[in-house]
This record gives C-alpha cells, sequence and structure tokens, in this order.
C-alpha cells in the first residue's frame, strides 16, 4: 500500500495582471490559510519530504504549510517543474514514474489535476473540487509507484480551510 498526500496551493492574487502565471504570489487569504493547514497537518501526520509545483504561490503555500508545522523545515522539499501542470494525466505520470520505494508522496500543485486526479484514482466521482489550499489523502492499493492505475485509490480523508474555523 501507499499513500498519497495531494495539497492545492493556496489563494492567488490576481492583482497584478501584467504577472505571468507561474510568478502569482499569494493573497491575504491564501497567506493566511497556507500557516492554518500546516498546524492542522502536523496534528494528522508525521512529517515528510513535499514535492512542489517551481509556480510562486506552489513555493509560497509550502513555505506557509512549513510556518504552521515547523518540523518540516528540518526536510529538504523539491520543486519539481513536472508539478507545474493542470493535466492529472501529468499528474500521473509523474507518480507512477517516481524512482523511490517510498511508503507515501506528498505534492503541491494546481488544479483542476488535483480533483480530476482524485476522481481518476478513485475510479469515479468522489470529489467536486479540491478548494485552494485543500487537502486530500489517498490510499492507492499498489505496492509500487509504477503500479499506479486508475481505480486504484480509496479517499480517505479531506481537510479544507473552512473546516479549521478562524483560527
Amino acid at each position: 500500500m501507499k499513500t498519497l498526500h495531494l495539497l492545492r496551493h493556496a489563494k492567488s492574487s490576481w492583482d497584478d495582471p501584467g504577472l505571468g502565471d507561474r510568478e502569482r504570489p499569494l493573497n491575504r487569504r491564501g497567506r493566511r490559510d497556507a500557516p492554518r493547514m500546516g498546524r492542522a497537518l502536523a496534528q494528522r501526520l508525521d512529517p515528510m519530504v513535499v514535492y512542489a509545483s517551481p509556480a510562486l504561490r506552489a513555493q509560497l503555500t509550502l513555505g506557509g504549510v512549513c510556518d504552521g508545522w515547523p518540523e518540516l523545515n528540518a526536510l529538504s522539499h523539491q520543486s519539481v517543474e513536472a508539478l507545474y501542470t493542470f493535466s492529472s494525466d501529468d499528474l500521473a505520470h509523474w507518480i507512477a514514474a517516481f524512482p523511490g520505494d517510498d511508503p507515501a508522496l506528498f505534492l503541491v500543485s494546481h488544479n483542476p489535476a488535483l480533483t480530476d486526479l482524485v476522481n481518476e484514482l478513485c475510479a469515479g466521482y468522489v470529489l467536486d473540487n479540491l478548494p485552494t489550499a485543500g487537502y486530500a489523502q489517498l490510499t492507492l492499493r499498489i505496492d509500487h509507484w509504477h503500479e499506479l492505475v486508475q481505480g486504484c485509490a480509496i479517499l480517505e480523508c479531506t481537510l479544507f480551510p473552512k473546516q479549521l474555523g478562524d483560527s
């Protein structure tokens, strides 16, 4: 069994229309939600290396999660070009090609890729939308990452910023 942890980047800013998509920072809500999600995830998970899209909003989300979950700061997180995608197929190919035998992967990426990936791996509609800074945990009925196929997963849980209250 493998575990897949998926986190959509926090809410990004559209204030500067001159910025390219990769350069958009987080807005106020995104800067608030990322550390809140970090604190909440720290109560549920052991620290692990996180693989994140190189887009600024994904990198700032990871930084905010680390602020809320300080144990993550000691780990060497990876910026991965292939995670800057809006395609679930691209994400699935990257996961299936993952060279390690790690029991779990934690990705920070983008929609619609993440929502679509959850629904494809779980063989049906289980998630309407993974919101910004939203988290999904999947148990994969596989022993090796290269065995990843449609329908191999069970959605174990989700956690969204709106569930955290006003902390």
